[in-house]
């Protein structure tokens, strides 16, 4: 077995919510929080987050997502007719082989993705004061027929411009294709690229990039 790493940097485009499960009420406080390492208090992005994403835009692109109903891709759907089609089916079982298949008919999961912490640049200008880690948004409903905002509310966001360490492994077994695990994966993180990451990615959240990426 060869276990391959991609490193690299995320760079928020705008502002990034990921948020914390905060469910203690605070006067005059953020009401939705972001997720924030225990020890340091600074944010980072949970690698479930970054993964989970991958994988479901990875089955939006290779069209498996009407076929499971909603559901994750597993090995159970590879009968539909769809998969007659050898490339179809190649791409689905990459897929399975490298997120899991919850039916166990392709092996272990093969990528393993770890939390993404601030980089050590960001967290020297935060001490410097250059920058801030978070922000806080107001947002509001609008009432459609009087013009007006109701519900005013605060968001906390990491702002645009902070980046985020991020490390990525597969194992690749002896059966694999190392080169299809290669281009699934940066597929994938184009994919975000091209969408976004985390919440409210319809209000202009989580717009992000990958920069300084390599494969060890």
């Amino acid at each position: 077995m060869n276990i391959l790493k991609l490193t690299g940097e995320i760079e928020l485009l705008s502002g990034l919510h990921i948020g914390g499960g905060d469910d203690t009420m605070k006067i005059g406080g953020i009401d939705n929080g972001v997720i924030k390492d225990i020890n340091s208090d600074k944010p980072y992005i949970p690698g479930s987050s970054l993964k989970g994403k991958m994988r479901s835009l990875l089955e939006w692109d290779i069209g498996v997502v009407g076929i499971c109903e909603g559901n994750p891709l597993s090995s159970k759907y590879l009968k539909d007719i769809k998969f007659k089609i050898e490339d179809d089916r190649q791409k689905a079982q990459t897929l399975l082989k490298l997120f899991g298949d919850k039916d166990g008919e392709h092996g272990i999961t093969r990528i393993s993705v770890g939390d993404c912490q601030i980089t050590d640049e960001m967290k020297k200008k935060e001490e410097n004061g250059d920058i801030k880690l978070s922000e806080a948004k107001y947002e509001n409903v609008i009432d459609r027929k009087k013009g007006t905002a109701s519900n005013p509310r605060q968001t906390e966001r990491v702002p645009a411009g902070v980046k985020f360490n991020f490390d990525i492994r597969v194992k690749i077994l002896p059966e694999d294709d190392e080169k299809e695990f290669k281009e699934m994966i940066e597929r994938g993180l184009e994919l975000i690229e091209n969408d976004y990451l985390g919440g409210s990615g319809s209000r202009g959240y989580g717009r992000v990039r990958f920069i300084e990426t390599k494969w060890e």
